[in-house]
């Protein structure tokens, strides 16, 4: 499942990443800071989430 997860993982993240970014940068944000903390976020986020998804496609 680990390799699922991390398959998943490199997907997921990119994804939430731009996500996070673009909501970011539609919000007004447009500085570094912002856009930083942004994809980090999508990133923290991504984690939990690409173990989730891989739990419940291995059942």
């Amino acid at each position: 499942m680990l390799r699922l997860a991390m398959t998943l993982f490199s997907m997921i993240a990119t994804t939430l990443m731009g996500t996070f970014v673009v909501v970011a940068l539609v919000t007004g944000y447009d500085t570094l800071v912002p856009l930083v903390t942004a994809a980090a976020l999508g990133l923290v986020v991504s984690v939990p989430a690409s173990w989730l998804i891989a739990r419940a496609l291995s059942s």
